[in-house]
C-alpha cells in the first residue's frame, strides 16, 4: 500500500531513533489488547449489529451532528471517497441548513461524553421528534443517552477507552461510513501494514525525523494539492494539535490549500522564519478536466489537451524543485488511488505517527486537559 499505490517520500535525513523502534515494538505486541489500536483492526467487536442499520440503509439523505473527533473523521471519509447518498455535516454554532429543513433527513448524533454544549444545541435546532435518529454516545446518565430513551431512537454505544479524535475507525467513524454505502473491513488497515517491514521503516525514520525538526520548528504546514481532502487534513490537525500540544510542547498543522497558495503564502513560506517543516500531499485524479477551448488559449499551444491534474503536478513539483534547492524540509506524499483501503492506511499511519510522538516528546497523547478546563469554566456561566 505505502509503496504504489501511497507513495510516500520521507524526509531527507536518514538518522533514525532507537527510542522509537522499541515505542512501535511495544505498541504492536498491545494491539490485540487496546481497544483502541484493535479499533484499527478487522478483530475491533463493535457495539452495533450492522443487520439494524439496514433500516436506515435505503435513506438518501443524512445531517451528522458532532464538534471535533466525533465528525471530522466521518467527514473526511464522505469528502475523499465517492458517495451517491447527500450527507450534510453539522460541526459548528451558526450553521444555516435551510434548504434541507423540509426534506426526509436521517439524523446521525455523536458526543462520546453525551453532554457536548455545541452538539446539544444543533440538536434542538436542526432535528425534528419525528425524525429517525441514531444516537452515539457512552451508555451513561447523559443528555444524549436519556434523550434517545425518551425518543426510543437507534443508539449505538461509544467505547469509552477510545477518545474522539482516534474515534474514526470505530463506531463513531465507521456508521456513518456503512450507511454512505462502504465497507467497513476494508479501512482496517493496522494488521496489513506492521506486518510490511518498508512501512515500519518508512513509519520510524518518519518520527525519527519529526522529532528532530520539532526541537526548533512547531509549525507543521500542509501543502495539500487535493480539495477533496480538506477534511482529512482537518481530522489530522485536531488529532496532531490535541494529542501533543502539552508542557510547552507540541507541533502544530496548518492547512494551505494549494495550488492557490502560491499566490499568497508560498513568499512567506519560501523566505519568512525558518520555523516550520512540510508535508506535500496530492492524489492522481482521474478524468479530470481538459483544456480543450483553443480559441481561448491564444498563444499558449502548450496547455491545449492538458487536464487539470497534470497542472497540478507539475505545480506541486516546481515547488517540490524550489524546496530542494532551498534545502526546506519537507515529506512528500502522492495517492494513486481513492479507495477504503487507502484513506484507511492514511488513518492509521498518522495516529501511529502521534501515539509514537507522544511517547518520544513525554506527553501523554491520550488526554486533553486545559480544554476540559474551558468546558467547565462554560457550565459556571450556564
Amino acid at each position: 500500500m505505502f509503496n504504489k499505490i501511497i507513495k510516500f517520500e520521507n524526509f531527507s535525513s536518514k538518522k533514525k531513533n532507537k527510542k522509537i523502534i522499541k515505542i512501535l515494538d511495544n505498541l504492536i505486541n498491545r494491539s490485540t489488547s487496546d481497544q483502541l489500536l484493535k479499533s484499527l483492526t478487522p478483530n475491533y467487536n463493535y457495539s452495533f449489529i450492522e443487520n439494524r442499520l439496514k433500516k436506515f440503509k435505503r435513506e438518501k439523505i443524512f445531517k451528522i451532528i458532532g464538534m471535533g473527533g466525533s465528525i471530522l473523521g466521518a467527514e473526511a471519509i464522505y469528502n475523499f471517497l465517492k458517495c451517491k447518498k447527500k450527507f450534510y455535516f453539522i460541526n459548528n454554532l451558526q450553521n444555516t441548513l435551510k434548504n434541507i429543513e423540509k426534506k426526509k433527513t436521517t439524523n446521525i448524533i455523536i458526543s462520546k461524553s453525551g453532554n457536548t454544549l455545541e452538539t446539544i444545541a444543533n440538536v434542538n435546532l436542526y432535528i425534528k421528534k419525528t425524525d429517525k435518529k441514531i444516537i452515539i454516545t457512552e451508555k451513561k446518565n447523559n443528555y444524549l443517552f436519556n434523550l434517545a430513551n425518551k425518543l426510543k431512537c437507534e443508539i449505538i454505544e461509544h467505547n469509552n477507552f477510545i477518545g474522539g479524535r482516534y474515534s474514526v475507525l470505530s463506531e463513531v467513524g465507521m456508521v456513518p461510513a456503512v450507511l454512505m454505502g462502504f465497507e467497513e473491513k476494508k479501512f482496517k488497515q493496522f494488521n496489513n501494514l506492521i506486518k510490511n517491514n518498508s512501512f515500519k521503516k518508512k513509519l520510524i525514520l518518519n518520527v525519527s525525523n519529526l522529532i528532530e525538526l520539532n526541537k526548533k520548528k512547531q509549525n507543521s504546514i500542509i501543502l495539500n494539492y487535493d480539495e477533496k481532502s480538506d477534511s482529512f487534513f482537518k481530522w489530522y490537525q485536531q488529532l496532531v494539535a490535541e494529542s501533543l500540544g502539552k508542557k510547552s510542547r507540541g507541533i502544530l498543522p496548518i492547512i494551505s490549500t494549494m495550488p492557490k497558495d502560491n499566490h499568497s503564502l508560498m513568499q512567506y513560506f519560501l523566505d519568512g522564519p525558518k520555523q516550520n517543516f512540510y508535508t506535500f500531499f496530492s492524489v492522481n485524479e482521474k478524468g479530470s478536466a481538459k483544456l480543450d477551448n483553443k480559441n481561448l488559449l491564444l498563444n499558449q499551444k502548450k496547455f491545449h489537451k492538458k487536464n487539470i491534474n497534470e497542472i497540478i503536478n507539475a505545480q506541486k513539483n516546481a515547488t517540490r524543485n524550489v524546496f530542494l534547492r532551498k534545502k526546506i524540509p519537507f515529506r512528500n506524499f502522492t495517492i494513486n488511488q481513492r479507495s477504503e483501503k487507502v484513506i484507511g492506511s492514511l488513518f492509521c499511519f498518522f495516529i501511529l505517527e502521534t501515539i509514537l510522538l507522544g511517547k518520544a516528546l513525554n506527553v501523554n497523547p491520550y488526554d486533553q486537559p486545559s480544554v476540559e478546563l474551558i468546558k467547565n469554566e462554560t457550565k459556571k456561566l450556564f
